[in-house]
This record gives structure tokens, sequence and C-alpha cells, in this order.
């Protein structure tokens, strides 16, 4: 008796749901290296009034506390796409780099809050590391999942396209601001502007996001793990794969 198959997604299905993947990886990147190019602007406003290398240090240190998170960000996130879906979770993910873009947007400086301020600036990156991480291992999960056959290499490829093209948005916004505003309105509130625009651009991903397929393989996967005796995850890994 022959298995009957599910039929093959049409190509303009599958490239609207890849363009939805890599739209939310690109804003993403985005938001993490506005970070990176507006901090010599905002370390004054995070940090007490001084030396000018001690700010930009501690906004490094906070910039780098990211990347620490981002492993963190993969596993937990990467767990939460295996049980509910790698759609769930870029959701998720995409809506966590909003809520940390918009905390760093609107946060008030040290000259307000005082202490509280750099904590704010910690949080948030907390949550963008979070984000990332999750986001590039549950991104490239997707484009290759949902990629026809034969063409998973291509389709997981625009998932790096889209985190140049984040860098480069980065890059624009930095200038366009630069043209735009004197270096007094960019370190005075203009460094804000493109925390805004990660933040609003996020939220429009994530309604995107939220009408993506989920990908074939996952229920395919799904169903077979609701299987008696079928274990999956660490255990799984460690146990089936030691080396």
């Amino acid at each position: 008796m022959s298995q009957s198959r599910t039929p093959a997604p049409a190509r303009s299905q599958v490239t609207a749901n890849v363009v939805r993947g890599c739209l939310g990886n690109l804003i993403e990147w985005d938001d993490w290296f506005a970070y990176a190019t507006f901090s010599i602007y905002f370390a004054a406003a995070f940090f007490p009034e001084g030396d000018a290398t001690a700010q930009l240090l501690s906004t490094a240190v906070v910039f780098a506390v990211g990347f620490l998170m981002r492993p963190l960000g993969g596993w937990l996130l990467g767990a939460y796409a295996d049980r509910y879906g790698r759609r769930r979770a870029l959701t998720l993910s995409v809506t966590l780099m909003s809520v940390g873009s918009l905390t760093i947007a609107l946060a008030p400086g040290h000259a307000t809050i005082g202490v509280w301020a750099p904590v704010l600036l910690v949080l948030a990156r907390l949550l963008q590391g979070l984000s990332v991480g999750g986001e590039f291992g549950s991104s490239a999960s997707y484009l290759a999942e949902v990629a026809p056959p034969g063409r998973r290499g291509f389709y997981s490829s625009f998932q790096y396209v889209s985190i140049v093209l984040g860098q480069l948005a980065a890059l624009l916004v930095a200038i366009v601001l630069q043209h735009l505003l004197t270096d007094d309105q960019v370190q005075s509130w203009g460094w804000r502007i493109p925390f805004v625009i990660g933040a609003v651009a996020g939220l429009a991903v994530m309604y995107l996001r939220r009408t993506m397929e989920e990908s074939q393989h996952f229920q395919q996967e799904r169903a077979r793990a609701s299987a008696p005796h079928e274990r999956k995850g660490l255990y799984a890994l460690f146990t089936e794969y030691p080396r």
C-alpha cells in the first residue's frame, strides 16, 4: 500500500514564508547593531558623568552581556520551537527583541533615575541576547524545513543575507540621522530613534509571523514524538549521539 504524502506547498507560498522568516532576522540584527552603532551617543545618558572612556567601556560591557545570553537563548527558544513550533518560537523571538529595543528607547537617563538607568539597559540587552540566540537557530531550522527538496541550501542562505542587510540598515539609519541632526541633537535624543524604529518594525514582523505556516517537517516530528516510548530533546541527544 502506498503511503499518502502531503502535497508540497506552492513556490509562492514557500517564498512568502521565507520572506517573513528573513524579515524578522533582518530587524533583529538591525536592533543588535544599532546598539553598537549609537553607543557612542547614549553612553553618557546611562552612566554617571565623568570620564567618557569609562562610559564607553561600560556600554561595551553591557553589549557583551548580550553575547553571553545568546547560547542560553538558543537553547531555551530552540527547546520551545521543538515543543510548540517554529512559528511560535520565531514570533516570541522578535517580540523579545522589540521589548528590548523599546526599553532602551524609552528608558530615562542616569540623571533622572540614577542607577536604575544602567539596570534597565542591562535588562534590555538580556532580552535582546535571548532573542538573537533563539532567532538564529529557529530561523535556520524553519528556512530549511519550508524549502522544497533540492533547494534547502539556497533558501537557508537568505538567513545570512538578512543578517548583513540588518547591519546595513543600522548603518543607513545612522548616516541619515547624522545628516539630518546635529551632533548635540543625536546625543541628546536622536539616538533613541533607531530603537523606536526597531521596536515598531519588530511588532509589525511579529504580526506577519503569526500568519506564517508551520513547517511540515515539524508537524511530522511532533506526531512521531507523541508515539509511546519516544524520547526527544537533550536526553536523546546525549544517549543516541554521545560523540
